[in-house]
């Protein structure tokens, strides 16, 4: 119930607030966005197997998201940015894609 309310509480912030990213970090927005959305994908299936640990949870959402924007980073500094955010969200997206699967499995047993 706490994280639904903190999930309605921070769309309601962002809607009466309006925040901007910066411009310099606007090419790294998408990429963290896709590997939150990994780990809580990942969270919600550990939850439905009965693994879920929060603070494994924590661990792999911040880590995801510094490990993803790092690489990409990593990338614009090597001249190779485009091609290192498009291997960045092909293996996130196998990830969250392999996790909503097993999410399936688990609540429509198909």
């Amino acid at each position: 119930m706490f994280a639904v309310l903190a999930l309605i509480a921070g769309v309601v912030l962002g809607i009466v607030f309006k925040p901007s990213v910066p411009l310099a970090l606007q090419p790294y927005l998408p990429i963290a966005v896709v590997a939150a959305l990994d780990a809580v994908f990942g969270g919600i299936r550990a939850r439905l197997d009965g693994i879920f640990d929060d603070q494994q949870f924590v661990i792999s959402f911040v880590s995801n998201v510094l490990v993803a924007a790092l690489i990409v980073y990593l990338g614009d500094q090597l001249g190779v940015g485009t091609q290192l955010s498009t291997g960045v969200v092909v293996v996130l997206g196998v990830r969250i894609f392999g996790n909503v699967a097993g999410i399936r499995r688990h609540l429509f047993r198909a």
